[in-house]
C-alpha cells in the first residue's frame, strides 16, 4: 500500500500558473498576421510604386540632359524685354492662347511662353515656347505638364507613377500603395524592436534568418522615409486627399488663393483683354509692378482670362527656401489689387506644400533626389526580402506557409475594442486602407470557417 508522497512542510502544493503575458506582448501575433498578408497582397503595388518612383527621382536630371538645347543659352549682354520674347514665341506658334509667361529665372535658362488650346495638346497640358532671352530665337517647343513644368520625359513618368497611363481609374494603384505603405511599415517596426536584440543579428547567420535579419534592419532604417512617404502621398490622392482638404478647410489651415477679380478697376482702359489672350505690351509693366512688391525669379506671369480679370505674378520656386508669394496687378492702372505671401500661409497649409515638394524631390534638389532613389531601392529589396522569407517560411513541399489564425482573440477586450474603433474611423478617412482591410478580415473569416468544418467533418468520421 503506496501513501501519496508528502512536502517537508506537511502543506499541498498549490498548482504552478504560468504568468499572464504582458498587454502588449499578445498584441504582437496579430500584428505580425496583419504585417505577413498586407505585405503579402499589397506588396505588387508597393513594388510598382517603387520602380516608378525610382524612375521618377531620377527623371529630374535626365530631363535637363535630354532637353538641354531647349533649357539653356549662351549668356549674352543684356536681356530683351518679355514683351518682345513673347513676341517671337507668338510669331514662331499663333496657335492657341497664352496661358502663362515663365520669365527667364537664370542667367543661362530660356523664357517659357505657355500656350493652351494648342491642337494635339492634351487639355491639361500645355505648348512651352522655349524663347532666349538675349536673341528672342525661338530654340524649340515641348508639351508641358503640371506646376513643376515637367517636359516630356519627366511627365510620362510622372503619369506612369501616379495612374499607370490608366487615367482617374488608375490612381487607386498609387492611392492603395500610400494608404498601406506605412501601416506596414509600422507593423514591421512593432516586430522588429519587439524582437529580442540577439535574434536581429545579420552576420554569421545564414537561411531565413538571414533573410529576416535584413529585411528588419533596412526597415527599421527605413521606416521613417516610409512614413513620410505614404502622408505626403495621401495628401493629394483621389480619396483620401478629398477628405485631408475638407478636414484642412474645416480648420482653417487652406492654402491660401490669389483673387484675380479685377473688382472696382473692371472694364477701366484697355488693359485687359479677353479671351486669355495676353496684351504683350504691358508685361513688362506688369512684372516691374511685381518685382517693386518683392517678387523675385522664378516667377509665372498668367494674363487675365476675360475681360473682369487681372494679371496674377506669381513666383514658382518649389525648392529650398519655397518662394510661393503671388500678386495681382491691374493692368490698366498697373496697381496691385491682392497679395499673397508665403510667409502668411497657416502651418498645414505650409506643411503640405513642404511635404509634397520633398515627396516630388524639388525641395532640396539632387540631395532629395538621391533620398527619394535610395528609399525605393529600400522598398524594392523588403519586397523581394519579404517573399524571400515567405519561400523559405516553407516545410518540405508547402509553400509559403501562412501565419496561424485566431491570433486577436489572445488580444484582451480592453486593447481589442479600442483598436477596432480606431481603425473603423481610420479606414473611413483613408478608404483604400478600410475597404481592403475589411475584405481581408471578411476572407479570413470565411477560411476560417471552411477549414473548421473540415476538421469537425473529418473528426465526426
Amino acid at each position: 500500500m503506496s501513501t501519496a508522497p508528502s512536502t517537508e512542510t506537511g502543506e499541498s502544493q498549490e498548482p504552478v500558473t504560468a504568468p499572464k503575458p504582458r498587454p502588449a506582448a499578445t498584441l504582437r501575433p496579430l500584428v505580425l498576421r496583419l504585417h505577413f498578408y498586407a505585405g503579402l497582397l499589397v506588396a505588387p503595388f508597393l513594388l510598382v510604386a517603387a520602380l516608378t518612383g525610382l524612375l521618377y527621382a531620377a527623371s529630374f536630371q535626365a530631363e535637363r540632359i535630354v532637353y538641354a538645347d531647349e533649357l539653356t543659352v549662351p549668356v549674352g549682354d543684356r536681356k530683351l524685354p518679355v514683351s518682345e520674347q513673347v513676341a517671337a514665341a507668338r510669331e514662331a506658334h499663333p496657335e492657341g492662347t497664352i496661358s502663362a509667361v515663365r520669365v527667364s529665372p537664370k542667367d543661362d535658362a530660356t523664357t517659357r511662353v505657355l500656350l493652351s488650346g494648342v491642337p494635339g495638346v492634351e487639355d491639361t497640358h500645355t505648348l512651352a515656347v522655349f524663347v532666349d532671352p538675349y536673341t528672342a530665337e525661338v530654340r524649340g517647343s515641348l508639351e508641358q505638364y503640371g506646376s513643376t513644368g515637367a517636359l516630356p520625359l519627366r511627365t510620362w513618368i510622372d503619369e506612369f507613377h501616379r495612374d499607370l497611363h490608366l487615367g482617374e481609374n488608375g490612381r487607386l494603384y498609387s492611392e492603395l500603395a500610400a494608404s498601406w505603405l506605412w501601416v506596414i511599415s509600422a507593423g514591421g517596426l512593432a516586430l522588429w524592436f519587439g524582437r529580442r536584440r540577439a535574434q536581429r543579428t545579420v552576420r554569421g547567420t545564414s537561411g531565413r534568418r538571414r533573410t529576416l535579419g535584413l529585411h528588419g534592419s533596412v526597415g527599421a532604417w527605413a521606416a521613417a522615409g516610409f512614413f513620410f512617404l505614404s502622408a505626403t502621398g495621401l495628401t493629394w490622392s483621389a480619396y483620401a486627399g478629398a477628405n485631408v482638404d475638407t478636414l484642412r478647410t474645416s480648420l482653417g489651415q487652406a492654402t491660401p488663393a490669389i483673387s484675380a477679380s479685377a473688382g472696382d478697376h473692371a472694364g477701366h482702359g484697355d488693359g485687359a483683354t479677353p479671351s486669355g489672350r495676353a496684351a504683350e505690351g504691358d508685361l513688362d509693366k506688369i512684372l516691374a509692378t511685381a518685382r517693386a512688391e518683392g517678387l523675385g525669379d522664378p516667377v509665372e506671369i498668367v494674363p487675365p482670362a476675360d475681360a473682369s480679370s487681372v494679371y496674377v505674378v506669381q513666383q514658382i520656386q518649389r525648392s529650398w527656401p519655397t518662394k510661393q508669394d503671388a500678386v495681382a496687378v491691374d493692368p490698366a492702372t498697373n496697381e496691385v489689387t491682392d497679395t499673397v505671401r508665403f510667409a502668411d500661409f497657416p502651418v498645414l497649409a505650409k506643411l503640405s506644400r513642404w511635404g509634397i515638394d520633398a515627396h516630388t524631390g524639388v525641395l532640396f534638389g539632387l540631395v532629395n533626389q538621391l533620398a527619394l532613389m535610395a528609399l525605393a531601392l529600400s522598398l524594392i529589396l523588403l519586397i523581394l526580402w519579404g517573399y524571400r522569407m515567405w519561400w523559405q517560411r516553407g516545410r518540405d513541399s508547402a509553400f509559403g506557409r501562412p501565419i496561424p489564425r485566431g491570433a486577436w482573440q489572445q488580444v484582451p477586450p480592453q486593447i481589442l475594442v479600442p483598436a477596432m474603433a480606431a481603425v473603423a474611423v481610420l479606414g473611413y478617412f483613408v478608404p483604400l486602407l478600410g475597404i481592403p482591410l475589411a475584405a481581408f478580415l471578411v476572407v479570413d473569416v470565411v477560411l476560417g470557417e471552411i477549414a473548421y468544418r473540415r476538421g469537425r467533418r473529418t473528426y465526426t468520421q
